[in-house]
């Protein structure tokens, strides 16, 4: 053998194989490959090449070069880099890039066409069929054609059999059309254009550079980095374009947006997407194709061929963060992967986190501001309404001046959004004789209720049941009552005060798909909704025109339970909702309901002061060394024997290496202690910047021996605490 090849597999493996090169077939790295594995072959990607000279053991041999497109170089050292960053193994990450091979081809299309020659017996059924084949705009397979004749397949069978008709198989199209880079962009302001000269001026073509883009909700951040794509792509004919979203309700409009600007719609890329247009999006990206994404967090381990811009919309959002599998937060990746493959960065947001911000006011970020609403829009005017004075009517969550507000407003034709971020009719269902609240089956999770459904679900497993009609710990009868409130519960309310108005739901539970977001989305802008009752699916990202009323039913839900983010997350996302009010001529207003006007978030966001709630808690996080200023590393150990896992858990204590600058806390009990029938034990461990928090957490884990019924997990940066 001339040279070894180091093969990642996307199983979850500690590092790469090596396999002796066959003579001849010139492997390079990021080709793909069959490689055998035990008695097997798998797939893998080669990660590395080297001489073979001196290596005096034997090697398996690749078995074959696998004809599908291989990954760019920045591709492969992104899923190593990724794999490092989150202590994981590079099976996890590779899998993810190659996920769209995993799914099927779409079907190939069947297109009837005339040969030109005539029937021998020409009859009724046979000239129907040609003059629809001939009427017909678009390719016909024998049985839609038959269909649309009103003819039996037999029919068209008998001409196909005959000669006066052929079939051809074609592929599938993918609708992927090349971004019309001649339409004409948004008329920018003058703070507009400062960014879009900034950012056009920042980055040489294959230079890495990340700029925060803040500005206020309304002041026309897309329209700003939509330019810079239109100028990202008009530079190289061979750039292609990732915008990144955190909800899958934000992709429409995202994507109707781009393909306004673009005169194509971009390739689109979320767990949404059926599995055959996956395999074309993936293999479209791979081939340079594909010259806009829009997608989810996962979009980042597509095989750009050259990947130019990475747009981080609302970069502040929570969704960005993976939670179960391959933990990692896109955000953070994006960064990574832009510098691996020599792109620019764009994080878009009215409420970048801290991180970003900390960034942005060391010099490691361009830091942008755009300080005003675009055109003749202002900032709605908000104001607090403390429910120790205006507590609603029993039964109620809506306060009087919230009413009578809703009410001017739906007497004016304009429109108003009530804000509720809990899905569901009431959050807990307990029983008044023994006092049960129900939960899920081995887990600490509460069942909510949905009254559409008739349904109690657990939000963390996915189990539901019907609602019971006697409490399953006692067997009282008509004894279980609904706990707080949930949208479902708040849009109840709405439309016994407004029985004229039209009311509409906007949650993940009422929105189950694309089409359904669209028509919802397309009704509010359109005025044809009075009253939306919403979670945080519209609490950002969408413009409604005639939007000029935003209620916060529950703000005070957020700082419930607490973690470190819990203030930053509060002040974002009833910030991001008030804004959704008043984002055209007519003004706008936001009233938050509260039991605690005087907390610090409340205070700011009523005074509209972001760089002064910024200030105070970018100074708690100093004093307390948490980030940005530190960093946290949380090990989330489970079992279904809780003997072993307490056990083990005092072992891997036990094991923590010495370390300076670093604080290990723990073994304790997790906020939900059982999931799914195992028993949950965390770690908490914080250091500062300087020190190698992967490095230590990698040698921690290799001093134990993890048992066979013990799961443990590492969670880089963690932003779950339960």
């Amino acid at each position: 053998m001339a040279r070894i090849a180091a093969v990642l597999l996307p199983l979850p493996l500690p590092e790469a194989f090596d396999y002796a090169e066959p003579d001849g077939m010139g492997l390079a790295v990021g080709d793909q490959v069959a490689v055998p594995l035990g008695p097997r072959l798998v797939r893998g990607v080669v990660a590395s090449l080297r001489d073979a000279a001196g290596h005096n053991r034997p090697l398996k041999t690749v078995n074959s070069r696998i004809d599908d497109p291989p990954l760019p170089e920045s591709v492969v050292a992104f899923v190593c880099w990724a794999a490092r960053y989150a202590v994981e193994s590079p099976g996890y990450p590779l899998a993810m890039a190659l996920r769209g091979l995993r799914s099927p081809p779409p079907r190939p299309i069947r297109r009837t066409f005339p040969t030109g020659a005539a029937p021998a017996r020409p009859t009724a059924a046979r000239t129907k069929v040609l003059e629809t084949l001939a009427a017909s705009p678009e390719p016909l397979s024998p049985p839609d054609l038959a269909r649309a004749a009103g003819v039996s397949s037999g029919v068209v069978k008998g001409l196909v059999d005959e000669g006066v008709l052929a079939v051809e198989t074609i592929p599938a199209p993918d609708n992927l059309f090349p971004p019309d880079l001649t339409r004409p962009g948004a008329r920018l302001n003058i703070g507009q254009l400062a960014a879009l000269e900034a950012l056009n001026a920042q980055a040489n073509p294959g230079d890495f550079a990340v700029s925060l883009l803040d500005g206020v909700t309304g002041s026309g951040k897309t329209e700003v980095y939509m330019e810079r794509a239109a100028q990202v792509l008009a530079d190289d004919p061979d750039a292609q374009v990732l915008v990144l979203l955190p909800e899958i309700a934000l992709t429409q409009a995202a994507l109707d947006r781009i393909e306004a600007r673009f005169g194509a719609r971009p390739a689109e890329w979320h767990s949404a997407v059926p599995p055959p247009k996956r395999r074309q999006v993936w293999e479209a990206v791979a081939s340079g194709r594909a010259r806009i994404v829009a997608g989810a967090r996962s979009a980042l381990f597509l095989p750009f061929k050259k990947l130019a811009l990475i747009i981080v919309d609302e970069e502040h959002d929570g969704s960005y963060k993976q939670e179960e599998g391959f933990i990692y937060h896109a955000r953070d990746l994006a960064v990574a992967r832009a510098k691996l493959a020599g792109a620019q960065v764009v994080l878009a947001s009215a409420t970048p986190s801290l991180e970003s911000l900390w960034n942005a006011q060391n010099g490691r970020y361009q830091w942008l501001r755009l300080n005003a609403r675009h055109g003749a829009a202002r900032l709605p005017d908000v104001s607090l309404i403390d429910l120790r004075e205006h507590a609603p009517e029993r039964g109620r969550w809506l306060s009087r001046p919230l009413v009578e507000a809703m009410a001017q407003t739906y007497a004016r034709g304009e429109q108003s959004l009530l804000f509720l971020n809990r899905r569901g009719y009431a959050p807990l269902v307990l029983c008044r004789a023994c006092g049960e609240r129900m939960k899920a089956p081995d887990t600490d999770s509460w069942l909510v209720e949905h009254r559409y459904t008739g349904r109690l679900v657990c939000h963390l497993t996915g189990f539901s049941m019907p609602r019971p009609a006697a409490c399953p710990h006692c067997g009282a009868k008509d004894s279980l009552v609904s706990v707080g409130p949930g949208v479902e519960r708040v849009e109840e309310e709405a439309r016994s005060l407004f029985p004229d108005a039209r009311v509409a739901v906007f949650s993940s539970d009422t929105m189950m798909d694309a089409a359904s977001t669209r028509r919802l989305i397309e009704d509010m802008t359109a005025g044809h909704i009075d009253i939306l009752v919403a979670t945080q699916a519209a609490a950002k990202g969408h413009d409604f025109p005639n939007l000029t009323l935003v209620g916060v039913v529950d703000a005070d839900l957020g700082l419930r339970g607490g973690d470190l983010r819990a203030a930053e997350r509060t002040f974002q996302l009833l910030a991001q909702a008030s804004g959704r009010a008043g984002r055209r001529e007519a003004a706008g207003r936001a009233m938050i309901q509260s039991y605690a006007p005087d907390h610090g978030v409340m205070q700011a966001l009523a005074a509209q002061d972001r760089d002064a709630f910024v200030a105070t808690e970018m100074a708690m996080r100093e004093m307390s060394g948490l980030p940005p200023f530190g960093r946290l590393a949380a090990m989330i150990v489970s079992s279904e024997n809780p003997v072993l896992l307490e056990e083990f858990v005092h072992t891997l204590a036990a094991a923590a290496p010495n370390a300076e600058n670093l604080e290990v806390f723990g073994p304790a009990d997790a906020p939900l202690g059982l999931v799914r029938g195992r028993r949950r034990k965390r770690f908490l461990v914080r250091a500062d910047r300087s020190v190698d928090l992967q490095g230590f957490l990698a040698a921690w884990r290799a001093r134990v021996k993890v048992p066979g019924a013990i799961r443990l997990t590492i969670d880089v940066d963690p932003h779950s605490f339960l």
